[in-house]
C-alpha cells in the first residue's frame, strides 16, 4: 500500500527558507517518479517540482524556478524539497505525490498523480 508522509512545513518570513520531507513507503523511489504539488487558497492545486526514478532528472514549475530544490534520499526512501527565498505567493498547502506523468525536455510536463500524501502548510508572512 503506498503511503506518503509529508512533514516540514511552518511559518516563515518572506525571504526565509523551509524543507519539506516526505516519507515513502509501499513503493521504492528507484522505481516511481515523485513530486510536489502545492494548493493556495482560493485556487486549483499546481505542480511544483518532479524528479524522476531513472536519472534522477528534474522539473520546476517557472514559479519556483532558482528557489526550490527537490532531491531524494533512496536509501531512506525520501524526497525533499528545499526552498529558499520564500514569497507570500509561496503559501499554500504542499502535497507529496507518486505514480505520475512526468516528461522533462522541450515539453515539460508533471502531472495526474495517482497517490497523495495528507499537505503539510507552508505559511509566508511577517
Amino acid at each position: 500500500q503506498v503511503q506518503l508522509v509529508e512533514s516540514g512545513g511552518g511559518l516563515v518570513q518572506p525571504g526565509g527558507s523551509l524543507r519539506l520531507s516526505c516519507a515513502a513507503s509501499g513503493f521504492t523511489l528507484g522505481h516511481q517518479d515523485i513530486g510536489w504539488f502545492r494548493q493556495a487558497p482560493g485556487k486549483e492545486r499546481e505542480e511544483v517540482s518532479c524528479i524522476s526514478s531513472s536519472d534522477g532528472s528534474t522539473y520546476y514549475a517557472d514559479s519556483v524556478k532558482g528557489r526550490f530544490t527537490i532531491s531524494r534520499d533512496k536509501a531512506l526512501n525520501t524526497v525533499y524539497l528545499q526552498m529558499n527565498s520564500l514569497k507570500p505567493e509561496d503559501t499554500a498547502v504542499y502535497y507529496c505525490a507518486t505514480d505520475l506523468v512526468l516528461r522533462i525536455g522541450l515539453a515539460s510536463d508533471c502531472s495526474r498523480p495517482r497517490y497523495w500524501g495528507q499537505g503539510t502548510q507552508v505559511t509566508v508572512s511577517s
